[in-house]
């Protein structure tokens, strides 16, 4: 039997205050979602102000990203992006009631080689959401200390 970390509120929540903190230091209204490995929010945050369609789609974002093991926009990156058109995937993005996102912002949780969740943001543009990502896969990094956290803007796993 192998030992796996589980990721706990405590974490996702200091991931998203990082960050939030970093959408206010470039002045977006960011919603971000941090899921368990199976795709279910451990908790969820959208700023004042912040688009009421962002929690769905953060949240989308996230199962994704936690259940596919692999960013959300290496689904529709050219030339091999399996969600293309001619693509092995194209249409994926109607999986799962249409909960499947294959655009910029969501990113897997990887510690000590293995995916453990999902984060997502929602509200900005695919620079800002992947900074904001980064931003809290370097929070949790920094946190578990001890542990190896893939910190990447394309993570496939």
């Amino acid at each position: 039997m192998r030992q796996s970390f589980k990721l706990e509120l405590a974490e996702a929540r200091h991931m998203i205050a990082a960050a939030i903190r970093k959408s206010a230091e470039i002045g977006v209204l960011e919603t971000v979602c941090v899921t368990d490995e199976g795709g279910y929010p451990l908790a969820l945050e959208r700023m004042d102000g912040a688009r009421v369609t962002g929690p769905q789609i953060a949240w989308n974002k996230a199962f994704t990203a936690a259940g596919h093991k692999r960013s959300t926009h290496l689904f529709n990156q050219p030339p091999n992006g399996p969600a293309l058109p001619g693509n092995e995937a194209f249409g994926i993005q109607w999986s799962f009631d249409g909960k499947f996102a294959v655009f910029v912002g969501g990113f897997p949780i990887v510690v000590d080689e293995e995916v453990v969740g999902g984060v997502g943001l929602s509200g900005g543009n695919g620079e800002q959401d992947t900074q904001c990502g980064i931003a809290a896969l370097q929070a949790l990094q920094e946190l578990l200390r001890g542990h190896r956290v893939l910190v990447a803007a394309d993570i496939k796993k």
